[in-house]
């Protein structure tokens, strides 16, 4: 019974509970960034690189079958090993992208918790009024001519 309940307190704390969170909402913004690689920025790049679908860019390694058609999806599906350079192309782009825009959020989070400029220090208080009435007597008796004592 005592694992059980220390179990439940460590799944309870607020640690736990903002990593649940951020590994939630981490997975949808990585299908965010996916496909905004996948959808909209490999076919700009295919298109300015000259209409090239860089998901599609692969080597055999071996045999094809006879009837299995060369394409990807379909060499896969036969169990042929291919080279797929092109999905990892697309990959490495969709981290770059998501590293970036992470960096963003961590650089604009860091700009937004710099400390505020610490208020200038208050003038120090004032002497008590019986020191004040010392230092007077004291500057007061400095100016005075008196003979030296006997």
């Amino acid at each position: 019974m005592g694992m059980m309940k220390e179990f439940r307190e460590f799944a309870i704390k607020g640690n736990v509970i903002d990593l649940a969170v951020g590994v939630i909402i981490g997975g949808a913004f990585g299908k965010i960034v996916d496909s905004l690689v996948k959808d909209v920025i490999m076919p700009l790049v295919g298109a300015v690189a000259g209409n090239l679908d860089f998901s599609n860019y692969y080597v055999v390694i071996g045999d094809i079958p006879a009837g299995v058609a060369d394409n990807l999806t379909a060499l896969r599906t036969a169990g042929v090993p291919v080279f797929a350079y092109g999905s990892f192309i697309t990959v490495a782009v969709n981290f770059l992208i998501l590293a970036f825009i992470i960096f963003l959020m961590i650089k604009q989070i860091n700009r937004l918790k710099r400390e505020e400029p610490k208020p200038a220090p208050a003038a120090p208080k004032a002497p008590p009024e019986d020191i004040v009435l010392l230092r007077e007597i004291r500057d007061s008796l400095k100016g005075r001519d008196t003979p030296p004592l006997p």
